[in-house]
């Protein structure tokens, strides 16, 4: 399987924020994570589409764009301007999922759909045909730095199951990614639960070596194989 980490913006030093996203691509990053939150659907405030826009120079990899707002069509043709490869959504903050997910695709970007740690997965059932990626939230969103919730490994097994089908069923590949209270201590047993996109953003951002904190991710996911 291959593994692809997801260095998240949220703990990135702001004041410069383009040379953070080039230094961590430079270090090992796969895809770039883009966290929106509007201060309705989760208690926080960050960045929009125009800070997507002015860091889309120094991004040669994937941006994973995770929508935390409500509603959601309205910043979806915002982003997708602004150079996101991936929009993730959450399924309460939408009224259809279904047409979130064509109007994603529309747009030109891969449709994501991301599930809070109490968020049933039943709601896959439907769309999962449809989407490039699943998310599962291994915290309760709106923070970072938070610890990751045990029973995130449960929910990886199941949502697994039901992507490998879908795969087989489709040959279509989708993407298992966790975001919150990712470590090179427990990356390896979530790789081993089924995910292969990781979003580790304290973790990556709050060192100086950018390289050496990927390459002991990796090192770590190297044993899950």
């Amino acid at each position: 399987m291959k593994y692809r980490i997801a260095p998240s913006l949220l703990s990135a030093d702001f004041a410069r924020l383009g040379e953070e996203v080039r230094e961590v691509i430079a270090a090992g990053a796969d895809f770039i994570h883009f966290d929106v939150m509007d201060n309705h659907y989760v208690p926080n405030l960050t960045v929009g589409p125009l800070v997507c826009q002015a860091i889309k120079p120094y991004a040669t990899v994937p941006m994973d764009v995770h929508l935390m707002v409500q509603p959601v069509d309205a910043l979806v043709s915002g982003f997708a301007q602004a150079g996101a490869t991936i929009i993730s959504f959450h399924p309460e903050a939408s009224q259809h999922v279904d047409r979130t997910i064509a109007l994603i695709r529309d747009c030109g970007c891969k449709p994501g759909l991301a599930l809070n740690p109490a968020t049933p997965i039943d709601c896959l059932d439907w769309v999962l045909d449809q989407l490039d990626l699943v998310l599962l939230m291994s915290v309760n969103p709106g923070f970072g730095g938070q610890a990751f919730i045990p029973h995130t490994l449960d929910k990886l097994r199941q949502v697994r199951t039901r992507i490998d089908a879908a795969q087989q069923r489709t040959g279509r590949e989708i993407l298992l990614e966790v975001d919150g209270g990712v470590k090179a201590d427990n990356i390896a047993a979530i790789a081993k639960a089924g995910a292969d996109t990781f979003v580790a953003g304290s973790a990556v951002f709050s060192g100086s070596d950018y390289a050496k904190t990927i390459g002991a991710l990796r090192h770590a996911l190297a044993s899950a194989s």
